[in-house]
């Protein structure tokens, strides 16, 4: 059948099976014609071919038929074959290699149109080799006097230099006539060319900014011309053309003076005198205004086309009032009071019913807030905040915090606000960032801190205002409790109050972990400011058992702190310590389960002679992370040397602990501690050291070759250093152990022995 009749045909199918299956018989057909050689029909199947191309079946069969039918002689023929060409063939392709003579045998055509045919495939898919041997062809043809010829190779020459950027020379001399051309379409295709070769060469950037009078002359006679009914579209002259040359001034004006100076009255010219009434005239102005802000332009014209973009935003059509914020957006930082100007008419953007422009209106309206309109732009965006869809309250919010900073007597009870108005839709990144600004004003901590407090007594539902919270009465609960406040009426709070509301997001449902996280230490803070001592290490200790392992941490070195200030532990054989006072059975344990009844190191001060077994059993009892502190805390207080972290590099870290060997005290007894936080055991662990000549080093055996993964277990190792000019102690190590299934080695200089190991 005919093509037609093939559509025809297709079309009736009233299932996809049902089409696939008229294609499959019709695709059978047409391969036991190829196969054939029938070259009447060759024509009229390529041309079914690439109709189901076009509907997503496979026409690959039909790339050679195309190469013959481009070899014929009839124009038919070729034109089928070129059509099937630029559709079947791409570079990708070895086959289309085979066409290039093709090509170039009819780009010497005596006819216009089969030379017109060669130049759209080649501009169409031709590869880089392709164009390397015919751009000397396409060079030939720019330079004719054929109007018809010369725009279809100016457009084959932009793939060309595209393809090919290093022949761009080749066309210079040919571009030098093409702007006197009258004809439209040649205008038209020598201006995407120009615009092609100045984007890609700063050379020819330069040498063809001589031409910016010559394209203000054809700007201007398009828009003084009148009536032209071959070019007119909606009453303007050929807008395309207009288009071209707006964006080929641009990229010669910008950064440059002169030529800026020259196209600045005819900008101003198409800015005033093009029609607004149709979308035609509406793309030549946005043109227009690009290449205004783009290029030095003067002040007054700068003003002319800010203007015009808020003239965009009364527009009916939605597109237009997107792209006119969108460009105000990129122009507000170097024109700020001229977009103020249309500040009413941004904000009123935000009630649109378009999510695109809704989201372009509130980032253009953060970035015109200043400190002399922050009230009322804040006004307007609190009640965007109030009302807009989730997906835009987390930015909002983030913006309303960033515009804190203009003026920092609005932080509180606008922070408060937008946080209640945000809720949960509040991004990570604004606690810490509001935490910092509330920092910085010192003198507005006491009524931040007022003020965050009131607001935990009204709602403890929206975690980012709860953490803030919690780390303000942390930091400034004596400021509470004193009831220092300037802005406002303080309140009388007493520190029972204050630890009651922070106890209560501890154990609150609503509470995140990290929510937790943040009262914990604002409680653990609340114990150098508040005098209720004792209840706060009640807290804290019972989270020191807690199955949250980041709770448990932060208390159990909570607890260690606390204790180490009350008591001033002995060495062994010093002095014995005062008896330790009596304690109420009420006394709050430190242990679990209540092993002890009196705080940690006060039992271990009144151990006397049992202190070793008493800190091995509390070494047992505190095993963090796989770090035994009371093994350190022994060998500290045993031999006065401090332990040392000598590698800590891919999840790996060495750790020293020292002590002296008896009876020989010129030799130093270091253990490494060798713990792994990655997720997988290290293997084949091997630890070697080597010092310099006057020390004399013995390596013994580790406890094992294994580093449990997670921080589960330690592999100990023991190293015996000679010492005997007590000279400063200096090591090398090399690490070598397997992790993934990848061997590793690493080489480490260790400097940074502790004095009392050496001395």
């Amino acid at each position: 059948p005919l093509l037609r009749e093939l559509i025809r045909t297709i079309r009736t199918a009233r299932t996809q099976a049902e089409e696939r299956e008229m294609i499959q018989k019709e695709c059978a057909a047409i391969r036991s014609s190829f196969r054939e050689e029938d070259n009447t029909y060759r024509c009229r199947n390529v041309a079914k071919l690439l109709y189901m191309h076009m509907l997503g079946y496979p026409a690959h069969f039909g790339q050679l038929e195309c190469l013959k039918l481009i070899a014929s002689q009839k124009f038919t023929d070729k034109r089928i074959g070129y059509l099937g060409a630029m559709l079947l063939l791409d570079e990708r392709q070895d086959v289309h290699l085979l066409m290039t003579n093709c090509i170039k045998n009819d780009l010497n055509h005596s006819t216009q149109y089969v030379q017109g045919l060669a130049l759209c495939t080649l501009g169409c898919m031709g590869s880089s080799e392709m164009c390397r041997d015919l751009a000397g062809e396409v060079e030939k043809l720019l330079k004719t006097s054929n109007s018809y010829l010369r725009k279809k190779a100016a457009l084959c020459a932009v793939h060309v230099i595209r393809k090919v950027p290093e022949l761009m020379e080749m066309f210079l001399p040919a571009t030098k006539n093409l702007l006197s051309e009258k004809n439209h379409g040649v205008l038209h295709t020598s201006v995407v060319l120009l615009t092609e070769m100045c984007e890609r060469s700063p050379d020819m950037l330069s040498h063809f900014r001589k031409l910016v009078p010559q394209l203000v002359r054809i700007l201007k006679n398009l828009i003084m011309s009148g009536y032209s009914p071959e070019h007119d579209v909606s009453g303007i002259s050929d807008p395309f053309l207009q288009v071209r040359i707006l964006r080929l001034l641009r990229i010669l004006g910008r950064s440059d003076d002169d030529s800026s100076e020259a196209m600045n009255d005819i900008l101003a010219q198409v800015a005033t005198n093009t029609e607004t009434s149709k979308n035609v005239g509406n793309a030549i102005l946005y043109e227009t205004v690009l290449t205004i802000m783009d290029i030095k332009s003067e002040s007054g014209l700068r003003v002319l086309a800010i203007n015009i973009l808020g003239r965009f935003l009364l527009n009916n059509d939605k597109n237009i009032r997107y792209v006119a914020l969108t460009s105000l957006l990129k122009t507000v930082q170097t024109d700020h009071n001229a977009v103020q100007r249309h500040r009413s008419t941004i904000v009123d953007c935000l009630k649109d019913l378009d999510v695109s422009i809704k989201r372009r209106a509130m980032e253009l309206s953060f970035a015109l807030v200043n400190g002399n309109n922050i009230r009322g732009m804040m006004k307007e965006l609190l009640y965007f905040l109030d009302s807009c869809d989730p997906e835009f309250k987390a930015d909002c919010a983030s913006g309303v915090f960033l515009a804190f900073t203009l003026k920092t007597i609005w932080l509180c009870p606008l922070c408060h606000f937008s946080f209640l108005q945000a809720g949960s839709y509040v991004r990570d990144d604004s606690v810490p960032n509001l935490i910092q600004l509330i920092t910085n004003s010192v003198e507005m901590h006491a009524y931040t801190v007022q003020r965050l407090y009131k607001a935990l007594l009204d709602d403890i539902s929206q975690q980012p205002l709860v953490q803030v919270a919690s780390w303000c009465i942390g930091e400034y609960g004596d400021l509470l409790v004193s009831g220092q406040c300037e802005e406002e009426e303080p309140i009388q709070v007493t520190e029972d109050e204050v630890l009651d509301v922070l106890e209560g997001l501890l154990v609150s449902n609503l509470s995140t972990p990290v929510t937790r996280g943040y009262s914990l230490t604002a409680i653990m803070k609340l114990s150098t400011r508040f005098s209720s001592v004792n209840r706060i290490k009640k807290v804290v200790s019972i989270y020191g058992s807690s199955i949250d392992v980041e709770l448990q941490q932060r208390a159990v070195e909570r607890i260690m702190k606390i204790s180490l200030i009350d008591v001033a532990l002995p060495l062994p054989g010093g002095p014995a310590p005062a008896p330790a006072p009596s304690v109420p059975t009420s006394q709050p344990t430190f242990l679990l389960d209540g092993i002890s009844s009196q705080p940690l190191f006060n039992d271990i001060a009144a151990a006397g002679e049992n202190l070793f077994d008493s800190l091995c059993l509390l070494s047992f009892l505190f095993q963090v992370n796989g770090a035994n502190i009371f093994e350190w805390f022994i060998l500290f207080y045993s031999t006065g040397i401090p332990p040392m972290t000598a590698y800590n590099k891919n999840g790996l870290k060495i750790d020293f602990t020292f002590e002296r060997a008896n009876p020989n005290p010129n030799i130093a007894v270091i253990t490494i501690h060798a713990s792994n936080s990655t997720e997988a055991d290290m293997t084949d662990f091997v630890f070697q050291a080597a010092v310099p000549k006057t020390f004399q080093l013995q390596l013994l055996s580790p406890s094992s070759n294994v580093v449990p993964a997670l921080n589960q277990g330690t592999v100990t190792q023991v190293i015996r250093v000679l010492n005997p000019q007590k000279q400063q102690l200096r090591m090398r190590v090399k690490l070598t152990y397997t992790h993934k299934g990848s061997a590793f080695q690493d080489l480490s200089e260790v400097n940074n022995f502790p004095p009392q190991s050496w001395q």
